[in-house]
């Protein structure tokens, strides 16, 4: 099949495949319109709030997995990395941006952290997914944990892979992801913003 094909295929499949909104679909199941229960988002952190732990712990799976799927089919396709690079972003769009919630979604975290798992390798994900949670049981609160660690994703991409345009593609998570979390930057700095951990 014809490489500029296959690009733009992976593209569209990106987009759609991470449009999926798991989150939305198993707060359905349990009767609960998570659009209009707490923050009205479909991530991970309304879910924990709204349906507890173990539907959290499904809910970022599946999203993991829903970008995780099209970026590996992009790495084992796609030679440029470039291009890796692109299928990943549409991956991260999707996520924010859902086809099937009139382009409402999540906060890209979780998609994120999937695109780094793919471009670092498990070991190393692993490696600053134990950090972020020692962050998190400091901090206590997930947005506030995220928006700071999120400034180290490029750093980390850049020693794991020398890339150049898999290192950019990580600089550019850090505007998506404040961007996607200027609600919680306001309660932030109004001191409102809830707790995720308490004790």
């Amino acid at each position: 099949m014809n490489q500029e094909l296959v690009f733009v295929l992976l593209v569209l499949f990106s987009y759609l495949c991470a449009s999926t909104p798991f989150g939305y679909m198993i707060a359905k199941s349990k009767k609960i319109d998570i659009l209009k229960q707490g923050s009205g988002n479909v991530g991970g952190t309304n879910i924990l709030r709204s349906l507890g732990f173990s539907y959290f712990l499904l809910v970022v799976i599946l999203d993991i997995l829903k970008v995780a799927i099209p970026v590996l089919l992009a790495q084992y396709f796609l030679l440029p990395n470039w291009e890796v690079a692109i299928v990943a972003l549409f991956a991260i769009i999707g996520n924010m941006f859902s086809f099937w919630l009139n382009f409402k979604g999540g906060k890209a975290v979780s998609a994120v952290f999937a695109v780094f798992i793919c471009l670092v390798g498990l070991k190393n994900a692993l490696l600053f997914l134990l950090v972020w949670v020692l962050f998190l049981l400091v901090l206590k609160i997930m947005s506030l944990t995220n928006l700071i660690l999120i400034f180290t994703i490029p750093v980390a991409i850049w020693f794991s892979t020398e890339s150049i345009s898999f290192t950019l593609l990580g600089v550019l998570f850090i505007p998506i992801v404040w961007w996607a979390h200027r609600e919680n930057i306001k309660r932030l700095i109004k001191g409102t913003e809830p707790k995720i951990i308490k004790f």
